[in-house]
């Protein structure tokens, strides 16, 4: 089974403060202590929903599914709380803003979220599903996003209309969220490097064990290119904050993926190209009465066949290294992305 590891993207929020909402926070109809009611019932939903994103991108999405859908009783829980929260003196617009927040956070984890579980799997079956798979995230979190940005400028709007002196300022929560997304952002990129030349790899499996030569010639050019490419992209996604492990587990990925497919993969075709040959003498010389072989026939077959046995080890020398090697770059690559994510990604727990 080949690796195979990607995380949901996750949402970097500001917060938005009235500066002397402590002094009031009892009394609804002072707009400082309303804002605070509001922003508090937004507090318990995100940190539910960090804590679901948390664990996602330390495993797999469909392991933790348990806790998805106590996120998403999470954000129906909140909604009823800011419900709950009375206009303030007739004005709705920063309730339901907060309302249309929530909305699209519960679309997305009711919804795209148990989508994205739900395929996947289906995710490691091609560099197209997969590239797909990443995009679906990233348009997911655009979506929380594009949500929360009007809800910020709602709560800006209502500062401003009712003189709330506010303070812009971001939580131990706030600061775990953008942390994250911009590992798995950079994590990503990587990954589709590394998986592009991995499932390649896999195609050219296939062929082999398909005996399909002109196959196998199209899947080797193609890895070639994608490990060349891949290591040109590698240039610019050298580090993340000092940290190259994740690159260099990559690079090393490629560059095998490389050899293999300039130097393993001609000599396993000059093989699988004997074998064929040898093949087709065996029939020729089966077809005839063996009276009528000529001595040049003859001994063309059996220096076929010694020639055959000879490349037979060298083969399966061959192809034991190549199966050593993968093995290691597969699990170099697996252990610094656990690694990586690990060292990066907060651990967070409601």
């Amino acid at each position: 089974m080949r690796p195979f590891s990607t995380s949901l993207r996750i949402l970097a929020l500001s917060l938005l403060l009235p500066l002397a909402s402590a002094l009031t926070a009892q009394d609804l109809n002072d707009p400082g202590a309303y804002m605070t009611a509001i922003s508090n019932a937004e507090t318990e939903m995100n940190k539910t929903f960090m804590a679901y994103l948390s664990a996602v991108a330390h495993s797999k999405a469909r392991k933790v599914e348990k806790l998805r859908q106590q996120t998403v009783e999470s954000i129906t829980n909140c909604k009823y709380k800011i419900i709950d929260v009375p206009f303030y003196k007739g004005d709705n617009s920063l309730r339901k803003s907060s309302i249309t927040y929530v909305d699209m956070v519960y679309k997305v984890f009711n919804d795209d979220y148990a989508h994205i579980v739900n395929i996947e799997e289906l995710a490691e079956q091609s560099f197209d599903e997969m590239q797909l798979y990443i995009l679906l995230q990233e348009k997911t979190d655009e979506k929380l996003r594009q949500a929360y940005d009007t809800m910020y400028q709602a709560s800006k709007n209502f500062a401003k209309k009712y003189n709330v002196t506010v303070i812009e300022t971001k939580s131990e929560l706030d600061d775990k969220m953008e942390i994250s997304s911009k590992v798995n952002h950079y994590k990503n990129q990587l990954y589709l490097i590394f998986f592009k030349c991995n499932w390649q790899d896999q195609r050219i499996d296939e062929a082999i064990n398909q005996k399909k030569f002109t196959g196998i010639e199209q899947a080797r050019n193609a890895l070639d290119n994608y490990a060349k490419e891949g290591l040109l992209a590698l240039d610019s996604l050298s580090n993340f904050k000092g940290d190259h492990s994740l690159a260099q587990a990559c690079r090393q990925a490629l560059l095998f993926y490389q050899t293999h497919a300039e130097t393993n993969l001609p000599k396993m075709t000059d093989f699988f190209l004997k074998e064929e040959n040898l093949a087709k003498m065996k029939k020729s010389i089966d077809s005839k009465p063996q009276s009528s072989l000529t001595k040049q026939e003859i001994d063309a077959y059996n220096k076929a066949v010694n020639d055959f046995n000879v490349s037979v080890n060298a083969y399966n020398q061959l192809n034991d290294n190549i199966n050593q090697k993968r093995d290691q770059v597969i699990q170099a690559w697996s252990e610094a992305e656990k690694q990586f994510l690990d060292a990066h990604v907060p651990h967070y727990k409601s």
